[in-house]
């Protein structure tokens, strides 16, 4: 009888990974992510939200970058459409993460529009990160509980904490908020791409914010996505027609 071999894109040591350890590493994801509510709540409050206007965010919007840039837009003066939709663009990126978690975690009908709440970019990297069903539904399960509880809790803190203190703008909590996100947004700059991407959507942001009402230079900094796939392609494509000279 020949000898059964793992597969080569499956490590045995995941294969047999105990549940305690998927556990372990969803809850270091979760409560790292989660204490960062505190500064979406002081960042909330400063801009002008009440209380329950931002508890209300975190409870029902629960996506980060995307609570952060409405906030952030209204702060600056922005109407609430273009900062919903600023908030919108930011946030359609977790219906593609639904479309491949929802075949790798195969939940039931009843349980998959709770699910679709905690479908955020932390949940899904940890539950894609998993070699089996078990522990990927183990894995975006520990995580989207203790993220949702602990940024929802440190959510209320921060805002009562931001009432509490007065002018945030006086002890600089303002800059909290868009220090976290960059804080959260670097590390998944990993491509050239991907880091050219951010650092055209930064300029577009900052050199079209003295010129474009409030709001509007996030819109535009979305933007920056499309231009640069389309200079990857261009220089792709000419690297591709230079080789096909020299081979003639």
């Amino acid at each position: 009888m020949p000898e059964q071999t793992a597969s080569p894109d499956i490590r045995t040591e995941d294969v047999e990974r105990p549940d305690a350890a998927v556990v372990r590493d969803a809850l270091g994801v979760g409560i790292a992510v989660g204490l960062s509510g505190f500064a979406f709540g002081v960042t909330s409050a400063g801009s002008g939200l009440s209380l329950a206007q931002t508890c209300a965010l975190s409870l029902l919007v629960f996506t980060g970058a995307s609570q952060f840039a409405l906030v952030g837009a209204l702060a600056a003066g922005g109407t609430p459409l273009t900062a919903a939709a600023g908030a919108f663009f930011l946030g359609v990126r977790n219906a593609f993460y639904g479309l491949r978690l929802s075949q790798l975690l195969a939940l039931p009908r009843a349980l998959r529009p709770l699910a679709a709440q905690w479908v955020i970019d932390e949940t899904s990297a940890v539950t894609l990160a998993q070699p089996t069903r078990r522990a990927a539904r183990i894995g975006f399960t520990v995580t989207g509980l203790s993220l949702y509880v602990l940024w929802n809790l440190t959510t209320l803190l921060g805002a009562l904490g931001a009432q509490a203190l007065g002018d945030t703008d006086a002890w600089g909590l303002d800059a909290a908020g868009p220090a976290v996100f960059l804080a959260l947004l670097a590390p998944m700059l990993k491509t050239t791409t991907e880091r050219a991407t951010a650092a055209l959507a930064v300029l577009l942001g900052l050199g079209l914010l003295p010129v474009l009402p409030a709001g509007v230079p996030v819109l535009a900094a979305a933007l920056a996505a499309p231009a640069v796939l389309w200079a990857e392609g261009r220089r792709r494509n000419g690297g591709g027609d230079h080789a096909r000279e020299e081979g003639r």
